[in-house]
């Protein structure tokens, strides 16, 4: 009788060690590296570098059973997604690949692995284990996606409902004319936005569907690299990049300092049918208001139509928010538990004034919405300030996904690396 009990708990120490969670004593088995893999994190904070990919490593997910994947932007030796393998002490290992095309998006629930192409997306059948079954054989669920080489990556991400919400960025900065130059107009009535410049909601068990079988969800949106659903409000979160070049396109209205500062990178709580407003407005985060853009008789300080939505948060401009995740773990203070963590993949456009971004913030939510400022939570992935003002980074935060055991993890898809934050305070 004493062995059938020693046993199973002998079995689920053992898995514990194994997959990086937690012991019977509910102590954290990963142990930050000794200079926190050179990040700076709030106190009893810990990171680790879990993996070195080598590749462009845009977003990550965990799969219920513990396993990892990894998307990357381009083919590294003909695969575009990774699947690694914890070795137990929270480091991994890349064990195999598939995918023979490049981009950003991946999601994973219990059932499949999600991944998408700047055209198509994706689904794998998972095994017990959280292993592809089909790596040469994906499910096509969406396909005939517009790509035109400017904002092209398609993120998704998944409802409980079974709806996959897909962003088709705006192949354009404003919708002008003559796309980026000085002075050009926005076209009227701007037919982007017929297939692109916003989220489309499709069924994630249906397949070969596409733009007409497909229902456009929310308009006016830039490019959404940054999305998940919000399983406390049961609502659809995206953060936007902003619009560019206010003062190289129109120099008589505003100056370069002012265009570095301006528009704000947006989050928006979306619900079906909404428009944020693109290419139209902007978000100006001085005046607390919505703004005409100049392309569309603007002028800095006519303000936008009423009918466009308002962010739920505001954040720096040209900033790069290329990851939302809303924690729902219990490793972290309470503090954290249902808020944001928005990965940045930093500025290239402020100059001459200092770059800015390289960092994951989170954002504190209350009852499902927003609730207090934002602050950064992990910083120092350029390396340095003066690499950071410069725009010259080491690396260049991308990805976010939970860890089984409620830890963070963070890609870069500069140098390829994987990171993992713990929380270490005893």
């Amino acid at each position: 009788m004493k062995s059938a009990i020693i046993r199973p708990l002998l079995v689920a120490a053992t898995l514990a060690g194994s997959f990086g969670l937690y012991s019977l004593t509910t102590k954290p088995t990963v142990a930050p590296d000794a200079d926190n893999a050179g990040l700076k994190l709030p106190a009893g904070f810990g990171a680790l570098v879990v993996a070195e990919t080598g590749g462009r490593a845009r977003h990550i997910t965990v799969t219920p059973q513990g396993t990892i994947f990894v998307k990357l932007s381009r083919l590294k030796d003909g695969k575009g997604v990774l699947m690694l393998r914890d070795n137990g002490s929270g480091k991994a290992t890349v064990v195999s690949g598939f995918g023979n095309y490049g981009g950003t998006g991946l999601y994973s629930n219990k059932e499949y692995l999600y991944a998408s192409s700047d055209e198509e997306v994706f689904r794998y059948k998972l095994n017990a284990k959280g292993e592809v079954t089909n790596p040469a054989q994906p499910e096509k669920i969406v396909t005939g996606l517009i790509n035109r080489g400017q904002h092209e990556t398609k993120s998704i991400t998944l409802d409980k409902e079974g709806n996959i919400y897909v962003n088709i960025g705006a192949y354009a900065n404003t919708c002008q004319v003559k796309d980026r130059q000085k002075g050009s107009l926005g076209r009227p009535n701007c037919p982007i936005l017929d297939s692109a410049g916003g989220i489309w909601q499709f069924r994630a068990d249906k397949l070969n569907q596409t733009y007409g079988t497909g229902t456009r969800y929310a308009t006016g949106l830039r490019n959404v690299v940054g999305l998940d659903w919000n399983a406390q409000a049961n609502q659809l979160y995206v953060m936007q990049h902003g619009r560019d070049q206010l003062a190289d396109n129109f120099p008589e209205l505003y100056t370069t300092k002012q265009s570095a500062e301006l528009p704000a990178e947006c989050l928006y709580a979306l619900k079906k049918g909404d428009n944020a407003g693109w290419p139209y407005m902007y978000y100006d985060p001085q005046q607390r208001k919505k703004m005409v853009c100049p392309e569309y008789g603007g002028d800095g300080k006519k303000e936008a139509d009423a009918k466009y939505l308002d962010p739920a948060a505001a954040y720096p401009a040209h900033t790069a928010p290329n990851a939302l995740l809303f924690y729902t773990g219990t490793m972290f203070p309470e503090k954290y538990r249902n808020g944001a963590f928005i990965a940045f993949h930093g500025s290239w456009n402020r100059a001459p004034e200092p770059q800015k971004g390289y960092y994951v913030v989170f954002q504190p939510f209350k009852d499902g919405k927003p609730s207090g400022d934002w602050e950064v939570f992990a910083d120092n992935f350029a390396g340095t300030p003066e690499k950071a003002a410069a725009g010259r980074p080491d690396h260049k935060p991308c990805g976010l996904a939970q860890g089984l055991d409620g830890s963070l993890y963070v890609t870069d898809d500069k140098a390829g690396t994987v990171y993992r934050i713990v929380y270490a305070k005893k």
